[in-house]
């Protein structure tokens, strides 16, 4: 596999889907690996005592070392690309689930939590990069692709558990570190690729600085309301990701491998919608799709703490789909309002995305247990009404052409 990514021809101008297909297989890989860490969550409440404010402080580790180093590496690797540091990356991430296959107290899980983190954070900015590269100018599209295999990874960390871990207990997790091992040889022949396409070289400071469509105010307006709604959508996100399998156990009476195939239902959910943002936000502009995505679940989440099983399920469902269309059109968006700097705003963004699920998931933590899951889920209801502040944000498009005009 690692002589045809290898060989695969690159900077063509035309859209490289094998590349593409390759890179989303390794995010999967990835972000599998990861997103076992609160999947797991039930089984470590269990077999060490821990309460949801120490579950939540062991995404806090994991988010917050991704969120702090990510923009940081790319913003090193827009002007050094270092195509070999994927493999890097993905080491991290097996020491980590091999850390958490092994720890017998609360420390160790802290210290498996954070190397996950890192190998996060440093395969994320160049993946993105990557997957750009081999876009052929269908931005949109290769984000999606690229981004796709992350959240189908992430709904697998579920039935993972479910159906191999819950059964054969948490050491059983130093077998499931092999996947990193496909990862590693995937990654290195990615890395070849990258370097034959000739997009590998330093670019120094003067690379960096491409002319934006729009004046600086306009732009740092811009970037700002695209924080507020990664934070709307990664908080809320948080609320679910964490603790709705404790939702469903403690609301309405299920089995843990149950909620964990609820959760795989919702996270599946995510994955299509992320496989359909980007390339609609090539079709009609990514501002509408942001818009419509955050603020479009708005009368889902209110609705979702007060109904039965059934509905609740199929709510999520929707929630899932809508919400996750957003994050491909944002992060298009960003570069797009700062040219030559896609490391730089993929690290920024997918670290925020960390940072924010990270102190989403240990203030929510802390809330459940001075209250309730439900009293959390009524009260994150609200938060996709921040999508309101997309109509801030500029046509870049139809602006960019009047300003070079004029």
């Amino acid at each position: 596999m690692g002589q045809t990514i290898a060989s695969a021809r690159p900077n063509t101008g035309q859209t490289e889907f094998a590349i593409l297909g390759a890179i989303s297989v390794c995010h999967l890989l990835n972000d599998t690996l990861q997103t076992l860490l609160p999947a797991l969550y039930p089984l470590f409440r269990s077999g060490l005592a821990l309460n949801f404010v120490q579950l939540g402080l062991l995404t806090l580790a994991f988010q917050v070392t991704g969120s702090l180093l990510q923009p940081f590496v790319g913003r090193f690797t827009d002007r050094h690309p270092q195509p070999y540091s994927l493999p890097v990356g993905m080491t991290f991430t097996m020491a980590g689930i091999l850390v958490l296959a092994r720890a017998g107290s609360y420390p160790p899980l802290l210290l498996g939590a954070a190397l996950i983190g890192v190998g996060s954070s440093i395969f994320h900015p160049e993946s993105s990069r990557l997957a750009r590269i081999a876009s052929g100018g269908r931005f949109g599209l290769a984000q999606s692709v690229f981004q796709v295999g992350g959240n189908l990874g992430q709904s697998l960390a579920p039935l993972v558990v479910a159906f191999f871990i819950l059964p054969h207990g948490r050491s059983s997790l130093a077998w499931i570190a092999a996947l990193a091992l496909l990862g590693i040889v995937l990654l290195t022949g990615l890395g070849r690729w990258y370097q034959a396409s000739g997009q590998a070289r330093p670019r120094g400071i003067r690379g960096l600085h491409a002319e934006s469509p729009l004046p600086l105010p306009i732009v740092r307006r811009a970037l700002a309301v695209l924080i507020a709604l990664i934070f709307s959508k990664f908080f809320y996100l948080a609320s679910i990701t964490n603790f709705y399998i404790f939702y469903l156990m403690e609301h309405f009476d299920l089995t843990t491998a149950s909620a964990q195939i609820c959760l795989f239902a919702f996270l599946a959910a995510v994955a299509t919608g992320t496989l359909v943002g980007g390339p609609l936000g090539d079709r009609i502009g990514r501002k509408y799709v942001i818009w419509g995505s955050i603020l479009g679940v708005l009368p889902f989440t209110l609705v979702l703490p007060y109904v039965g099983l059934g509905t609740t399920i199929a709510l999520s469902i929707l929630i899932g789909l809508i919400l996750s269309s957003a994050f491909s059109a944002i992060l298009v968006y960003g570069t797009e309002l700062m040219p030559g700097r896609v490391g730089a705003i993929s690290g920024l963004f997918f670290g925020l995305a960390f940072g924010i699920a990270g102190l989403g998931a240990a203030v929510l933590g802390a809330v459940a247990d001075w209250t309730s899951i439900e009293f959390v889920y009524r009260l994150c209801a609200f938060l996709p009404a921040i999508g309101l502040l997309a109509i801030l944000l500029p046509d870049i498009g139809r602006e960019g052409r009047a300003l070079r005009r004029a």
